[in-house]
């Protein structure tokens, strides 16, 4: 299957790979039922134009039809995440990373303060409630508000390079067919967007102040020195573990080279919190 959206047939063939990300199973009927929805009342595809779609998929090895029943390949599968991740902007594990990392590194910054400005639990809660809260309103503002602007503005220029390949179809009846079913398959995904991102800054909200607030818990309830140690070392963990590990991951870095880059931006920035403290 080329990346090139050229004719009708590219387009169910993308609507399909969608919908059995979400079901990896599905009735072939239950599939023609989804795909007329799409196009609401007005007819934009044929149950022929479904079934050459279904047999190209099945050619180029994307999916097996068994009976009355259409799976994914493991090609398919790996297929159809692409080209969820390329639409639907969906990554669920970076706001997860995010909120860890700006948790655990706020928190961080909270310790340290109160260890050595020798301040109460009250005012060490006090200055917690208030530093992770900002930090996890401004995560909630950026996956919503800036998600769902980037995403959508991606989204509508794919669209465009789609129509634009689309509208070099020498059949004009299909042409038209295939833009047609392609605006409504946008519409929804729109949609989709717009609640993939508000569940993505929900998500990272909860996760910052769930990150910042246990290695408070340890600072709080421990005896000194323990409580720093202990601490510190959770909030080691956190950003080791997951922040290094998902940043050597998606950047194609050496494991070790990416933590000693992340170790150096924590380092710069907790001296820089601890001095502006220590002039304050």
């Amino acid at each position: 299957m080329s990346f090139e959206v050229q004719d009708l047939y590219d387009v169910i063939k993308i609507v399909t790979l969608l919908v059995l990300g979400k079901n990896s199973r599905i009735k072939v009927y239950e599939l023609k039922s989804k795909i007329e929805e799409l196009c609401g009342k007005r007819m934009c595809v044929e149950s022929s134009d479904i079934n050459r779609a279904l047999m190209e998929l099945q050619n180029e090895g994307l999916i097996i039809v068994k009976g009355e029943y259409i799976e994914l390949t493991s090609v398919g599968l790996k297929v159809s995440e692409d080209w969820k991740s390329l639409l639907l902007k969906s990554e669920p594990v970076l706001e997860i990373v995010a909120g860890l990392t700006d948790g655990s590194v706020t928190s961080l910054m909270v310790i340290l303060s109160s260890f050595f400005a020798k301040l109460s639990s009250k005012l060490t809660i006090f200055t917690a409630l208030l530093t992770l809260a900002s930090v996890a309103i401004t995560n909630f503002s950026s996956f919503f508000l800036g998600g769902v602007t980037e995403d959508i503005s991606e989204i509508i220029a794919i669209k465009r390079l789609m129509d634009y390949s689309l509208n070099d179809n020498p059949d004009k009846v299909q042409r038209l067919k295939s833009i047609e079913l392609l605006k409504h398959v946008f519409s929804l995904l729109n949609r989709e967007v717009r609640k993939i991102n508000i569940i993505s800054a929900i998500t990272c909200s909860v996760t910052t102040l769930f990150a910042g607030f246990m290695p408070i818990v340890l600072y709080l309830i421990f005896p000194t020195p323990y409580s720093l140690i202990a601490s510190i070392t959770f909030i080691g963990v956190i950003v080791i573990l997951l922040l290094v590990r998902y940043r050597s991951k998606m950047t194609k870095v050496p494991l070790k080279i990416t933590l000693i880059e992340t170790l150096i931006i924590i380092l710069a920035a907790t001296l820089a919190s601890i001095l502006l403290g220590l002039n304050l």
